[in-house]
């Protein structure tokens, strides 16, 4: 890939991950809002089991709870780091991309955490559909940023060879 073609793909990743993962935080923050309020009012129904069970939401089933607080901690850090990354790929120079990678990678990792969950509660069925726009997302949004983290580190490679060309190599 050339300098410029990674960089400038990297950098539109970058942006429409930004924009996936504000809604992501945005539709979890309501879900986690929506669960405060009513979960009194359904759990006070429930057996004794999930009467106590801490991450009980109303909506969705037993691994909603689960899914929409590692989507939130997903959501919410992968908007900061793809903003951080957007500052740091455009500065395009070695120290700086390896610091995007981390932060992207860092990033990468807890949505497909998310992602696992999201595909937990599809497979348990009966979702509300906010949550199956919540769970699309998250899909979505790990392949997206999985294609962010490929073009930082074509950045990176392509970087670190303009490097060694013009400077030698130590």
């Amino acid at each position: 890939m050339a300098s410029g073609a990674s960089k400038s793909a990297a950098i539109a990743f970058l942006i429409v991950n930004t924009l996936l993962y504000g809604i992501i935080t945005i539709i979890a923050s309501w879900a986690v809002n929506h669960g405060i309020e009513r979960s009194q009012e359904t759990a006070s129904v429930l057996s004794i089991p999930a009467r106590i069970f801490p991450i009980f939401f109303p909506i969705g089933n037993m691994a909603t709870g689960f899914f929409i607080i590692f989507s939130l901690i997903a959501g919410v850090v992968g908007m900061v780091t793809s903003i951080i990354s957007i500052i740091n790929v455009i500065q395009w120079n070695a120290s700086n991309q390896h610091a995007a990678a981390a932060s992207s990678l860092i990033s990468l990792l807890l949505t497909l955490l998310a992602m696992g969950l999201a595909c937990k509660e599809i497979k348990m069925g009966w979702s509300d559909s906010n949550l199956r726009t919540l769970e699309t997302l998250t899909i979505i949004v790990s392949g997206s940023q999985l294609l962010t983290v490929g073009t930082i580190q074509a950045g990176i490679g392509t970087v670190e060879q303009e490097r060694l060309r013009t400077r030698g190599r130590f």
